[in-house]
């Protein structure tokens, strides 16, 4: 059907060549004015609300669970986090048809004649604001299936930029496939977009497929954990016979008195092992020991980004010899052994959880060791059953790291399922579950992996209601997120809530009375930067004479840092 030009005036006309010269030339066009508005997009601010029932552990806390819509919650998140997130995993809806899509309150089925439509303008919505929260280093990975993958990559480039693409990676997955399908698939996708490519460090991954690549000194049998435990554990680890040395020729004795302990003697001729020889090794942790168990002394990549392998010293030492990436080729285009999500469905029935196709620890425990750094900030706003938190403690249980993770999960309440709330029984209580310990179903204690975190609301308020609705704690809360600082509670009736360090603290002093500017001036005398918030900052500042304090009108300064989302 075509438009009949005639009915339409000049200055329509010229309207209507005007739009169409605007839109791209080339690139992802989809039904925007077509399909069904999404109902979750609003111009209203955004604030949070702490439930102090549904946290775990104590305050201040360093990682955040929020319930909400994710358009919500990421419009709160680039008040307070813009451009300090170093990494974002999601795994966001396939859009199978299958019932996995929800789009205004309701699944989205095969049969839509929008189908894509509507995953497209619901995914390009939340891509544009997560991309805001990315740090100039920082790394987005992005789950997919055929479904989708082809319309996603197109969208990837038009929000990050095709030049900001590092890779498509393919993930094999080891479940079960369609038997009667014509193709059997067994592999899903992981899109990987920089903020700004050249500002992204090179990998520090290990191979997750190295096992496959270790045979020479690997002993699957006789490789056991001796003494089992996250810390300091013990190991048998066969050397094979060939297991190259830093001498040529000679013995070192068997021995018991210092590690690594030889069970053995290890004859060494013509530089290298002649016959294998057991060392009971005790490792500084659980991961190192279980990745040289799984890859027999293979070359690894280490946290440093440098190829790793080992070479037996005279004195029986295993010694480290290290090249730099620079030097090496590192390509990986195929994940492999990270786990299935068969195995992680049965683990979550172990916590007495209930998730479809959750995703393996594994998998994304692998990700994020892609990013430099163990202090990143991991965001995963479709978070699902909570397998990033997982990932995020496992790792810092394994290395010592200080990760963080905000993690944004909707109830996933439907008309026809208005009680449930995905965040609060599944993904709160598995993140909870790992970090305290719990009972599985064979009535074994599992021991927890420590952590605590912040269990929040969005909450919505008409921007013309800021001034008369929003409260004392949800500023204070926004204040401390926007510094950067784990979030404490608001203590009432204390003049001047507090938090920072000695060299940068931040102020809010919710009501103005005789005691507020002579804390203020108390607090400014400690020395270090000051920013005092208040909803009456000149009458403050007329009290206070001090250089290194300022001061900002609230809230003001929060709904102007807020902003519009249209």
């Amino acid at each position: 059907m075509t438009d009949n030009y005639e009915q339409y005036s000049r200055e329509e006309l010229m309207r209507l060549l005007r739009e169409r010269d605007r839109k791209p030339k080339f690139g992802l066009v989809w039904e925007r004015n077509e399909i069904e508005h999404d109902k979750s997009l609003n111009d209203d601010f955004v604030a949070l609300d702490l439930d102090h029932g549904l946290s775990c552990g104590n305050a201040p806390f360093e990682n955040l669970i929020i319930e909400g819509d994710n358009f919500d919650a990421l419009r709160y998140l680039r008040m307070t986090h813009a451009g300090r997130v170093k990494c974002i995993y999601i795994d966001p809806p396939y859009n199978t048809g299958n019932r996995d899509f929800i789009y205004n309150d309701r699944f989205v089925d095969k049969d839509d004649a929008y189908r894509h439509s509507k995953w497209l303008e619901f995914m390009y919505r939340r891509l544009m604001l997560a991309k805001d929260l990315l740090a100039d280093d920082g790394v987005i990975f992005v789950s997919i299936d055929d479904n989708e993958m082809l319309h996603l990559g197109m969208l990837m480039d038009q929000v990050f930029g095709e030049k900001n693409c590092l890779a498509k990676l393919i993930w094999q997955t080891d479940g079960n496939f369609d038997n009667q399908a014509r193709y059997k698939i067994c592999h899903e996708y992981v899109l990987v977009y920089a903020a700004t490519e050249n500002r992204v460090e090179a990998p520090p991954v290990i191979d997750p497929n190295a096992e496959e690549t270790g045979k020479l000194f690997r002993d699957e049998i006789r490789n056991t954990i001796v003494k089992n435990g996250p810390k300091n554990p013990v190991s048998d680890i066969v050397l094979r016979a060939g297991f190259p040395a830093d001498f040529k020729e000679g013995v070192i004795p068997a021995r018991s008195d210092k590690w690594p302990q030889f069970l053995s003697d290890a004859v060494i001729k013509d530089g290298a092992l002649v016959r294998d020889v057991t060392l009971r090794s005790g490792w500084a942790n659980k991961k190192l020991c279980e990745r040289f168990i799984a890859t027999g002394f293979s070359p690894v990549w280490d946290t440093k980004n440098q190829l790793t392998s080992f070479i037996l010293t005279e004195t029986g030492a295993l010694e480290n010899v290290k090249v730099r990436a620079e030097e090496q080729s590192h390509v990986i285009s195929v994940i492999k052994n990270v786990g299935s999500v068969q195995a992680s469905s049965t683990e979550l029935v172990a916590q007495g959880i209930e998730f479809t196709y959750p995703k393996p620890v594994g998998l994304i425990e692998y990700l994020i060791s892609m990013v430099q750094g163990e202090d990143v900030l991991v965001l995963d706003f479709f978070a699902g059953s909570g397998t990033t938190a997982h990932a995020v403690m496992k790792l810092n249980a394994e290395d010592g790291g200080k990760r963080r993770f905000i993690l944004v999960s909707s109830t996933e309440a439907t008309s026809e399922d208005l009680d449930k709330n995905l965040c609060r029984d599944v993904c709160a209580e598995r993140v909870r579950r790992v970090s305290q310990g719990y009972t599985n179903k064979k009535g074994e204690e599992v021991e927890g992996m420590g952590g605590s975190f912040a269990y929040l609301r969005t909450k919505r308020i008409p921007v013309s209601r800021v001034f008369n609705d929003i409260q004392h704690e949800q500023v204070w809360r926004a204040l401390q997120l926007i510094h950067g600082v784990p979030l404490a509670c608001y203590e009432k009736g204390t003049p001047v809530q507090l938090a920072g360090n000695a060299d940068d603290r931040l102020g809010y002093a919710p009501k103005l009375s005789e005691a507020v500017p002579e804390e203020v001036a108390r607090i400014a005398g400690l020395g270090g930067r000051l920013v005092v918030y208040s909803w009456q900052p000149g009458q403050i500042r007329q009290r206070v004479e001090a250089p290194n304090v300022a001061f900002e009108k609230i809230p003001e300064f929060l709904v102007f840092r807020f902003g519009s989302c249209k």
